[in-house]
């Protein structure tokens, strides 16, 4: 079941807040809580029921090995073993079905064999509830959560807001809001505040990734149609589907838990405002970047023994992300590259600037390079290259292999510049907007065709470099009928656009 569908918005959504909001209260929020499992669940099982069973057995596993870990805290013994075998096995279940097939193409290229690959379909989710699991084991045995009981620990696992997609709460933040669950009072500013922030999540999805998206998909299908600024185009415009697609997700998915009264983590903050690659990714999949931080690279030494460790650790840390977010070389290269751009940017915010004095708090860095506050040129420059950097190696992340990423960038510098591909600019004439330009009489221009195009590009540029973060809104809209009626009418626009739409992107991962 998606957000952005009928039987979400119209059944779902209204029959889990009415029955949450019914229960509250009762039993010291108990029955409300394990309501929220109930629709949880069901909300998972729509995805399909062995997804469900497999779920549950997830879920099963990791509590009672969070439990052994527990109790072996309270007999003095160590737990190492335990958390090694509850950490194994999670990686074990994530590896079969999301890395065999990957393994044995490998093993079949590298030796010669012909081993036939299992095609195991991959269970919506996997990535992200795994991940989440493993953190809680490792919390256990660093003794930062207490038991709060099998229910609670299942609503943190399968809430549905965050279940399929993140982000990635930390067993630390949700368990006292949890705790607390079913036991407030119905909050009606909370509520019109995160039905807002719904809206503009779904905007983002429905009217902005997905206009992108299907121009995306054309041309990566046609790569040998394309000339220069059509490849430079489409790598435009997978940044920012990309960018759309799970920001919108997860402004969606804040919005639905802040309906409970429940709040979910920031994942992004406009990331592609920033400066350098190390504020990108304070900025971009913030839960993830703060998981790898806290129990991947801090638990290899982090930055503690000397700058060579430091970048090899960083190194290890962005080889990890590629290889989570893909079974394909095309996802390790995504990953090296940004890893081996943020070490030489924290190797040059490091070096000794003239005069001997190391970049303090009277400074900033902008691409590596230290200049005053207020360096406007050296910060749009910092920008600029970043994005283009990013933008470069998004193209692997999204292309089906090394190949054909390669052949993409290629087409930008050998391509040649022509005019844009009529069939790719023509997946923006949304017609809400073309019978605007039939009755200004543009469309019988002889560029009127592209018009659309570029409006949206610019319009979608300006926004994730100049605009504020759809969270920062949310906090700022005050209840007034002008603002329902806005926002009402936004809501209808998605609506009208369902049959359109396309899963999200991160499902892939």
């Amino acid at each position: 079941m998606l957000f952005h569908s009928y039987t979400f918005l119209f059944v779902f959504l209204p029959v889990s807040l009415t029955g949450y909001y019914f229960l509250a209260g009762k039993r010291g929020g108990k029955e409300a809580k394990l309501w929220l499992v109930a629709v949880s669940l069901w909300f998972y099982g729509c995805f399909g029921m062995e997804y469900l069973f497999l779920l549950l057995a997830s879920v099963l596993f990791n509590y009672k090995t969070g439990q052994m870990i527990r109790g072996c805290r309270k007999n003095g013994r160590n737990g190492k073993r335990v958390l090694a075998a509850g950490t194994a096995g999670n990686l074990a279940l994530l590896a079969y079905f999301k890395y065999m097939d990957f393994f044995i193409g490998n093993w079949n290229a590298l030796s010669g064999g012909n081993l036939p690959l299992l095609h195991v379909a991959l269970p919506v989710g996997i990535s992200f509830f795994t991940f989440q699991q493993i953190s809680y084991l490792a919390d256990c045995f660093r003794g930062e959560i207490e038991d709060s009981g099998f229910f609670d620990y299942m609503l943190y696992i399968v809430y549905f807001p965050k279940l399929v997609e993140g982000p990635l709460a930390f067993a630390s933040e949700l368990f006292p809001q949890f705790a607390g669950a079913g036991k407030q009072k119905f909050n009606a500013e909370g509520l019109m505040r995160g039905i807002c922030l719904f809206i503009m999540g779904m905007l983002k999805k429905v009217i902005l990734a997905d206009t992108f998206g299907e121009a995306v998909n054309y041309g990566y299908s046609n790569l040998e149609m394309m000339h220069g600024l059509d490849a430079l185009l489409l790598t435009v415009f997978y940044s920012l589907q990309l960018y759309f697609d799970f920001s919108g997700y997860c402004d969606m998915a804040r919005g639905i838990s802040r309906m409970f009264g429940i709040e979910l983590p920031v994942n992004f903050e406009s990331p592609y405002q920033s400066g350098n690659i190390i504020e990108f990714w304070k900025r971009w999949h913030i839960t993830l970047n703060r998981f790898f931080t806290k129990y991947i690279y801090i638990p290899l030494g982090g930055n503690r023994n000397g700058k060579w460790k430091t970048y090899r650790n960083l190194l290890f840390v962005f080889f990890i992300s590629g290889l989570w977010h893909g079974a394909g070389w095309n996802f390790i290269l995504w990953g090296m590259m940004h890893g081996i751009l943020y070490v030489l940017t924290k190797a040059w915010q490091g070096r000794n600037v003239p005069g001997g004095e190391r970049l303090g708090k009277n400074k900033r860095v902008f691409h590596g390079a230290g200049v005053k506050r207020g360096g406007r040129i050296a910060g749009a420059a910092g920008k600029a290259f970043t994005f283009c950097y990013v933008s470069a190696a998004w193209v692997y992340f999204r292309a089906e292999s090394v190949a054909q990423g390669s052949r993409l960038l290629g087409r930008i510098l050998t391509g040649g510049f022509v005019r844009v591909d009529r069939n790719l600019a023509g997946y923006f004439n949304l017609e809400e907007f073309w019978y605007i330009l039939k009755v200004l009489r543009l469309d019988r221009w002889e560029y009127g065709h592209d018009i659309l195009m570029w409006v949206f590009t610019v319009f979608a540029l300006l926004l994730v470099f100049f605009g504020k973060n759809a969270a920062w809104a949310a906090e700022k809209i005050k209840p007034k009928a002008w603002t329902a009626a806005v926002f009402a009418c936004l809501l209808l626009w998605c609506v009208l656009t369902f049959s359109d739409v396309s899963t999200f992107l991160y499902f892939n991962f």
